[in-house]
């Protein structure tokens, strides 16, 4: 059984990735050929934004729009430490400073009151300039953002949405990488919509966002690759990859309807002493992952040892908040400052998950947990 099924993707897709990988060798246009503008533009209709801008991965698709922004030394950019560390690198890598707020116990997203109170402590403090919000739609989730829209704007704070995890998601019609400023989006092969390599997307409405997005991916060019207005980067999703995924992105609306028949199974059937995911109403998971909560620690790992043992694979995102991290230890955070990431990072895991998980592999999963109930009792 695996994780995630990436092979049994490609099986199902196989002619049409292969005929479009085929076009783009007969053409040999590598670097920012036709498929690139063409998947930007369906990536556009699918959000419902204006403006799409590929990159090279998902960690240089937040530095960007940082950048985009104007944001860098001296400003202080609030996010949550329950989540990958390519969150906090990435302000970090902008110039910014990392300023965590706890997480909802519930969704695991970042949670709006400990957020205002970040924000109110920076403002208090003075040591930097409070510039923007952003937010991760942790495991598929989109997060809280009729309040955290809210906040912004009470704040005049910009709003960048890690949507790594989260493409797919909905709040009330209104998807993932839709939301703030700027939204973001990863192609890594794991994720929702992934590439068979590294990618990533930007999404905004706002023109001049845009405009700087584009050039700024391209080393900073103006009217052409050797006009250089501004310091950018190398960082363009390569043709073979935007070939690739759009096919999968036409796949994709498919592939949500079967991500959400395998997590309502899951749902139905999770035994009651597992804490299963809370979607809100009106919210729709893209389901990147299945996370529950053991009762502790030491919990986790007998079950996971016990699925282990039977072929099921599991994995823990995340065993260590970001505010532990070694590389972060300039921030002067510690242990307990966060208590409900830190309870959250001591006892979830997740369970195999995806549209092409079997039902008989699926019930294999859960026959293994009501297996365990069983000899405990």
């Amino acid at each position: 059984m695996q994780f995630i099924d990436l092979k049994a993707q490609y099986d199902t897709l196989r002619d049409r990735i292969d005929a479009r990988i085929h076009q783009v060798l007969d053409h040999g246009g590598y670097i920012m050929g036709p498929e690139v503008k063409e998947f930007e533009a369906a990536l556009s209709a699918y959000c419902g934004v204006e403006h799409t801008i590929t990159c090279a991965n998902g960690t240089d698709a937040l530095v960007l729009a940082l950048k985009a922004l104007g944001i860098g030394p001296g400003d202080a950019v609030f996010t949550t430490p329950f989540t990958f560390f390519a969150t906090a690198e990435a302000i970090a890598l902008a110039g910014a400073r990392p300023v965590f707020a706890d997480i909802d116990p519930r969704t695991f997203n970042i949670d709006p009151a400990s957020l205002e109170q970040a924000i109110l402590r920076t403002e208090q403090e003075r040591k930097f300039l409070p510039k923007a919000v952003m937010t991760v739609d942790l495991f598929g989730l989109p997060a809280d953002y009729d309040a955290i829209e809210a906040l912004c704007e009470k704040y005049k704070l910009d709003l960048v949405e890690d949507a790594a995890q989260g493409f797919g998601g909905e709040i009330r019609g209104r998807r993932a990488g839709s939301f703030g400023t700027v939204a973001t989006t990863s192609f890594f092969p794991a994720k929702p919509l992934g590439c068979y390599g590294d990618g990533g997307a930007i999404f905004t409405n706002h023109e001049g966002v845009a405009e700087r997005l584009r050039s700024l991916r391209v080393h900073g060019k103006g009217g052409d690759k050797y006009d250089n207005v501004r310091i950018g980067t190398n960082s363009r999703l390569d043709t073979l990859q935007a070939a690739i995924l759009i096919e999968k992105l036409e796949a994709f609306p498919d592939e949500m309807e079967k991500r959400q028949q395998v997590a309502q199974r899951y749902t139905n059937q999770l035994p009651n002493w597992l804490t299963g995911p809370h979607v809100p109403e009106g919210y729709v998971s893209s389901w990147a992952q299945y996370s529950v909560l053991a009762e502790s620690g030491a919990e986790r790992t007998r079950i996971m040892k016990a699925l282990g043992e039977t072929g099921v694979p599991t994995m823990i995102y995340y065993a260590k908040p970001l505010h532990m991290q070694t590389a972060l230890i300039d921030l002067g955070l510690k242990e307990g400052d966060f208590p409900v990431s830190e309870d959250a990072s001591a006892r979830v895991f997740s369970l195999p998950m995806g549209p092409y998980l079997s039902e008989a592999d699926q019930s294999r999963v859960l026959e293994t947990l009501y297996s365990l109930e069983a000899r405990a009792a």
